[in-house]
């Protein structure tokens, strides 16, 4: 009995799965006559799922509502024509083609590439080169030797003066690299340094920038990772009390005499930031920061939890800590990601040579040219000189060679070799130049093939693209119909802010200068020096010798909000009671209480206009529900919410 009763559980389980599946054409809902398939909610849903903070989101009802909007406004981009402007048309195909590149690929020659790119990333190369751009074509010879000449006064001659001598910054660049690793300078140039042996100057070499010589000055393992928190001082002081120097040094006092970094760092870095995480910071590595001497001293602590003196980098003064030191990452835990890069990288050139040879042989297309006599007949010596013309008794239409299902003619064929009579070489035959150019022909028009037939061929490209055009569409409409028109309605900008002026409000704030120290009995001489009238400078010369830093003040206008503050605090003028927290004891002399006011309108100008906008939004949208008509399939929609829910 028991058995049975199992048996008739699974076999109503599946059953229930199986019809709560949903199926590739199921409609979930419709706009006006337009269907929408429960598969690119369901896509859309999930993919999303981790990247909605608002929980309400989440829900599916809710997550409904956004999504049928979505389609609302799409619809409307669409009445409108936005998909035929001729713009848009421009972006997407550009977008179209920059995507495509990732698909384009041979994975064993990806494969290797990445190999390559890992020991490449593996190590930081120090070098400095000079830069000649090319005006024309005809600057390539001149300029490739003038390169050559150039070789050995880069390797014996002083660099300064070679730079002061040379150095144009505009058609000549002669530059200190520092150190860099893979993916950081495009391919030819990464390729050529990494080549070159430390202490030698390379051969002139080419990119798409001009023609370059590098030289190398060291090659060393790379640094791996670091996680430092920092304090920082900048350089930009509004508050009168801090001389930044002077304030670091104060808190390195501190530091060295037991108080606790994280908590310094809450109360005086100007890294806001990283302040409320009590100084810490993102891992980073090496070349990654935009600071040399940032990274000189985080990557020189060695021992967790060692500590920095004070030092200067050009965005203030820094004391770091050091919290994790790891190396670089094994190449099976960074492989994917290298892939990723190598796709998007001029790597891809040597990827795309390799696709096309794989291409040639599923679309079946024949290695001989069939008109090979009949082009080579039609030559003449005007090829030499660039000035041949295609003859006027071509067949035109005559079929040369099928890709798929795309014709290309005697006509396309010849109208390629007529493009490219401007590369030719005197040396070659005539035989050659067709052999030539019918394979550059075929890669060609392989490629454009598989290209174009990618949004029938490959699902998740079809997917992405389907995302970006209609996030261009809705971009475009919202930019015109809600972001542009409201900036532009400065009455109605008036009139909001006019009508919900409350809702913005100054807190109320505080004028006063917060004293704190580590020991109670120091904040106490503080307070009792404040009640006598005595000047913060005056306090700062008694209690803070030259190697002791009792105490730092902090100045300013401050909302009951303010790092400086504690939650406590009653906002009244005079001098407070004392109050611990942040592992420190404070004091805070209130020289004026400012009261809640009104903001101006330029005061809060830019939330009044996003205010304004979402209400503008919300009433368009309200028109769209009634210009179209939106029905939902509920039986899919329980079909949906069982796949999300189980």
């Amino acid at each position: 009995m028991k058995s049975n009763f199992f048996t008739i559980y699974f076999v109503l389980s599946f059953i229930f799965f199986t019809n709560a599946q949903i199926k590739n054409d199921d409609v979930l809902f419709t706009v006006g006559d337009a269907p929408v398939l429960a598969s690119e909610f369901l896509r859309v849903y999930n993919k999303n799922l981790d990247l909605v903070k608002d929980e309400s989101q989440k829900d599916t009802d809710e997550y409904l509502k956004l999504f049928i909007n979505y389609k609302l406004k799409l619809a409307e981009a669409r009445a409108l024509g936005f998909h035929k402007k001729p713009q848009y048309i421009r972006e997407l195909n550009g977008y179209k083609k920059q995507l495509a590149k990732n698909y384009l690929t041979d994975h064993e020659v990806t494969d290797a590439l990445v190999k390559e790119a890992y020991e490449r990333i593996s190590y930081d190369i120090k070098a400095k080169h000079i830069l000649i751009r090319l005006n024309s074509q005809k600057d390539t010879l001149a300029t490739y030797n003038r390169l050559l000449k150039l070789r050995e006064r880069f390797l014996n001659e002083d660099f300064d003066s070679l730079k002061k001598e040379i150095h144009n910054g505009n058609t000549v660049l002669v530059e200190d690299l520092g150190y860099f690793s893979g993916f950081k300078m495009v391919y030819d140039f990464e390729s050529t340094a990494f080549n070159t042996n430390v202490g030698e100057v390379s051969m002139p070499f080419r990119t798409q920038f001009g023609y370059h010589i590098v030289r190398v000055f060291d090659k060393r393992k790379s640094r791996g990772e670091v996680t430092v928190g920092h304090i920082m001082i900048s350089n930009n002081q509004k508050d009168t009390l801090v001389k930044p120097e002077e304030r670091i040094q104060e808190i390195y006092k501190l530091i060295q005499q037991g108080e606790n970094f994280e908590s310094l760092a809450k109360q005086f870095s100007d890294d806001k930031s990283s302040a409320k995480k009590g100084g810490k910071l993102a891992p980073f590595t090496g070349g990654q920061l935009s600071s040399a001497a940032f990274e000189d001293v985080a990557f020189s602590l060695n021992e967790i939890g060692e500590v920095s003196k004070p030092f200067k980098s050009d965005y203030g003064w820094h004391i770091i800590k050091l919290y994790n030191k790891k190396p670089i990452a094994s190449f099976e835990d960074m492989k994917y990601g290298l892939e990723n890069k190598v796709r998007l990288d001029a790597r891809s050139k040597l990827i795309n040579t390799s696709l096309q040879n794989k291409l040639k042989k599923r679309y079946n297309i024949p290695r001989i040219n069939p008109a090979r006599s009949y082009f080579v007949s039609i030559l003449s010596d005007d090829y030499y000189n660039r000035t041949w013309k295609i003859p006027s008794d071509i067949v035109k239409e005559k079929a040369l060679l099928k890709i798929g299902d795309t014709i290309l003619t005697y006509n396309n064929f010849a109208t390629f070799l007529y493009k490219r009579q401007k590369a030719v070489n005197k040396k070659q035959y005539f035989q050659d130049i067709v052999d030539i150019n019918y394979e550059a022909f075929i890669n060609t028009n392989v490629l454009v093939y598989h290209e174009q037939n990618l949004e029938n061929e490959n699902i998740e490209f079809a997917q992405i693209l389907n995302e970006y055009r209609e996030g261009l569409l809705l971009f475009d409409l919202m930019e015109t119909k809600i972001w542009n028109a409201v900036k532009k309605d400065t009455i109605g900008i008036q009139n909001y802010y006019h009508a919900n002026k409350d809702k913005y409000k100054w807190e109320q704030r505080i004028d006063a200068i917060v004293a704190t120290s580590a020991k109670e009995k120091d904040i106490k001489e503080v307070q009792q020096m404040l009640k006598k009238g005595n000047k913060i400078e005056d306090i700062k010369n008694k209690l803070n010798q030259k190697n002791t830093q009792k105490v730092i003040f902090t100045s300013g206008v401050m909302t009951a909000a303010h790092r400086a503050l504690p939650k406590a605090i009653n906002f009244m003028e005079g001098i407070s009671k004392i109050y611990f927290y942040n592992d420190a004891f404070h004091i805070i002399k209130v020289n004026k209480v400012l009261p809640e006011t009104i903001k101006t309108l330029e005061e809060v100008k830019g939330v009044v206009i996003s205010d304004y906008q979402n209400l503008v939004e919300k009433n368009w949208l309200k028109e769209l529900e009634g210009k179209y008509e939106v029905k939902i399939n509920q039986d899919v929609l329980a079909k949906v919410k069982s796949q999300i829910y189980n």
